[in-house]
């Protein structure tokens, strides 16, 4: 069974120019596309957030430029939401803010006996095969922002964006904001 490669290996370098599909079958680069991992995008309350009823908002943002696997992405958000839902109930209102258009490639090379003579090409069209996705953050860009009321849950929802900042491959800071 091929494992995925670790996150570190895309984390920091700069996205591959060629993931794209494209019409022209000769320009297509990627032949399939893997499926996207995060589930939903906007949790708890919608109604309430597009009338403007929320007056905390907590988000995280990254300090870097950054590729983040979409599998990371689900983690943060299945985590977020679970400990949100404890403590709100439904009235929050949680939001993934970015969107891992990137696909991720990877050239496999074998190494041992009859493996690598099976499969192996070489770098001849090093385009590697489709093996995830990842959203491409740029400094500064919030990644998860989060809604609720009620000013005495503001330190138990930052320590829930603190448990998750281990799952970011960057440095991510907290921030709240309360409107009046």
């Amino acid at each position: 069974m091929v494992a995925t490669r670790k996150a570190m290996a895309y984390s920091k370098r700069k996205p591959s120019v060629n993931t794209r599909r494209s019409k022209k079958q000769q320009k297509s680069y990627i032949k399939t596309i893997p499926p996207q991992k995060i589930v939903k995008f906007n949790m708890g309350n919608i109604q309430k957030f597009d009338a403007g009823e929320y007056k905390i908002k907590v988000f995280i943002r990254s300090e870097e430029k950054i590729q983040i696997r979409d599998l990371a992405l689900e983690a943060v958000r299945q985590s977020l939401n679970k400990d949100l839902t404890k403590l709100c109930q439904k009235n929050f209102f949680l939001r993934c803010n970015v969107y891992p258009h990137n696909i991720l490639r990877n050239n496999r090379i074998y190494s041992g006996g009859s493996k690598g003579e099976r499969i192996q090409t070489g770098m001849k069209h090093s385009f590697g095969s489709p093996e995830g996705r990842a959203a491409i953050v740029k400094r500064g860009q919030i990644i998860f922002s989060s809604y609720f009321n009620g000013e005495e849950n503001i330190p138990k929802v930052r320590a829930f964006f603190k448990k998750t900042k281990p799952k970011f491959a960057c440095k991510a800071k907290i921030v709240v904001e309360i409107t009046e």
